[in-house]
Order: structure tokens, then sequence, then C-alpha cells
């Protein structure tokens, strides 16, 4: 069973954003999503177990998870590792869509921590709040919910009329919402032409000890 799992961040995607690129993967990999979860939970002031997420990992043990991104689980670190444990006690193997890796209970240590260490780094940068929403995002559409069955419907090639009924809803609005989100782009698998792919070796690599990363600030400044 793959599933994909979205959790919206404003310092990071929102979920369009997110589910976009799941589905660009997973055409472009052959994976089937049987399941959606998007976890609006706030995370704050509450224990792991009362996480609905941590919840939903317990019940699909097992499972493959497609995310955006090692951010998705968290706003912290602790808060990833914590995510990390949960998923591989339940046999459950991740594909972070944007790098194109997998990770899984069989992964090395080493690249597990590269993981962390690359969400310490980016959650570093995000410190200096952005302004506004991010580049290249988009709002909230109540068409969002239908987003994998309109990308069905475009692949099956049916009209707008035809998925508009379908749906029971505007024809002239879903025309909006498909040529905003470049959809039919999307479901020919253009977006997924341009993925990066990262390798282990790359994750693990971009660690930084503490001394490095004071060398990098006396190279700036240099």
């Amino acid at each position: 069973m793959a599933i994909a799992y979205i959790r919206p961040d404003k310092n990071f995607e929102g979920a369009y954003e997110q589910l976009k690129s799941i589905m660009s993967y997973a055409l472009a990999n052959g994976i089937e999503i049987s399941e959606k979860f998007i976890d609006h939970t706030p995370k704050k002031d509450q224990e792991p177990e009362d996480f609905e997420a941590t919840k939903f990992f317990r019940s699909h043990a097992g499972s493959t998870l497609l995310v955006a991104d090692v951010w998705t689980f968290g706003n912290s670190v602790e808060e990833i590792a914590q995510a990390f444990s949960c998923l591989f006690k339940n046999d459950i193997t991740v594909h972070f869509v944007e790098k194109s890796i997998v990770a899984s209970k069989q992964s090395s240590a080493m690249f597990v921590l590269g993981l962390l260490d690359n969400a310490r780094q980016l959650f570093k940068k995000t410190k200096q709040k952005r302004v506004g929403r991010p580049k290249g995002s988009k709002s909230s559409s109540k068409f969002d919910v239908y987003l994998e069955e309109i990308m069905r419907f475009i692949q099956e090639g049916k009209s707008v009329s035809e998925m508009a009924r379908t749906l029971g809803v505007s024809r002239s609005s879903l025309k909006d919402y498909i040529e905003s989100r470049e959809l039919k782009q999307l479901a020919g698998d253009a977006f997924s032409a341009k993925r990066v792919v990262t390798s282990e070796e790359d994750v693990i690599n971009r660690i930084q000890c503490p001394d490095e990363t004071e060398q990098c600030k006396e190279g700036a400044h240099i």
C-alpha cells in the first residue's frame, strides 16, 4: 500500500505543492497511491502518542509512505527523529520525493543521521522568517481535495465538462483550477523530468560538523 502523507507548513510548502510533487513522483515511478493523509494536527504542546499521524502510522505497518521532504515530519530535529523511530519500528518505507531517495529500517545509520542533519541545517536557514507566501506556492482551493481524481480524469482523456459533472462542480471554476495548476502538464509527466535525484552518499556528504559550520562562516567574510 502506498500512502501520500502531507503536512502543510507555512515555512516550506502548502498541501497543493506537496501533493503535486508526490503525484508526479508516483507517476514517474509507477506507484499507485491508495490513500492520502493530510495532517493538520498542531504539534505544539502535544505528546507524540497524541498525534493523529502517529496513530495513522501504527495502523498502516508495512506500508510505503510518500512525502515531499524530511521537514514534513516535524518542526524540529527531535520531532523528526521521533517520527523516524515510529515509522521504522512499524516497518514503513519512506520515499522523500523531492530528493528521490528512500529510507527504511534497513538504511544505514549514517544515512538516517544525514537526513536529520540536513533537516537541522534547513531549520537553521528558516529561522529568519519569510514574509508572505513562499515563491511559487498556490493558495488553497476547494478543488484540492479532488486533485487525485482530476489527475486520473485527465489521464483518461475526460473533458472538463465530464469531470465537472462527475464531481458536481462548476465547469468554469474547474477549468480555471486545472489551468492555474498546470495539471495537464503534470498529468503528462513533464514535471517529473526535471526532478533532481539525491543519492544516499550525497545526503551523508552534506552533514556539517560544528567546526565545519564555523569555517563556512569565516570563509564568507574573507
